[in-house]
């Protein structure tokens, strides 16, 4: 097997990831290290998880190198019974947070940034467990309710507008039609527009109001996307 390309070590690593992500935004400090370790080592695995446990069981899990017992077990758990209850749990307790967490990275707030601001009470997750909560309500998940503010974000983001959670629940029955702006590619010619010309098959460069045949390399012309 391929290194790393385990369907169940796949899956395992990114449970594993989401974690150490979850646990983070909860504030435990010691166990987003390990889950994260954890998501490594079973990325790097160069056989399956799973076939490892059907040939040794818990014990073959448990003799990973940097793999604790507890976290052996609930790689047990996922194999056998295709879910982590732990994982399941920590979602549901996490869910209005990390919804939060999502609309603040959305604007390039960390959460580092996001705890050290809501200390000092200039942004506190308080004010949003409102919006939060009627995000998730209508997107069954913080899953999906992520998504939605990805869409949103790329959607205001391109257009240069600003957005708040509020947004993404009111915007929520028109998500499929909200596309990020494409971007318009330019030219110009030592700071003037141009324009090509499909008919002719030619560039004009537009100065002062008039259309001049474009005369130079077209190395020359510079293109912006705006």
């Amino acid at each position: 097997m391929n290194k790393g390309k385990g369907t169940m070590n796949k899956v395992l690593s990114q449970i594993f990831t989401h974690m150490a992500d979850l646990y983070r935004i909860n504030g435990v400090a010691y166990k987003p290290a390990a889950y994260e370790r954890a998501s490594k080592i079973l990325a790097g695995l160069a056989y399956d998880a799973g076939d490892l446990y059907k040939k040794e069981g818990l014990g073959g899990i448990k003799k990973l190198s940097g793999i604790g017992e507890r976290t052996a077990v609930k790689i047990e758990e996922y194999i056998k019974k295709k879910k982590i209850s732990a994982y399941e749990e920590l979602k549901e307790k996490t869910a209005l947070r990390e919804i939060i967490t999502t609309y603040f990275r959305s604007k390039d707030i960390s959460l580092e940034k996001l705890k050290r601001d809501a200390k000092k009470e200039k942004i506190i997750y308080a004010r949003h467990v409102a919006s939060a909560k009627q995000l998730l309500e209508l997107a069954g998940s913080a899953h999906d309710a992520k998504k939605a503010i990805a869409t949103i974000s790329a959607w205001a983001s391109s257009r240069g507008l600003d957005y708040t959670l509020e947004t993404v629940s009111k915007r929520w029955l028109e998500l499929d039609t909200l596309k990020p702006k494409e971007k318009v590619r330019k030219a110009f010619y030592k700071g003037d527009p141009m324009v090509w010309s499909q008919q002719k098959k030619k560039w004009y460069v537009i100065k002062d109001g008039e259309w001049l045949e474009f005369a130079d390399t077209e190395d020359k012309i510079k293109f912006v996307e705006e």
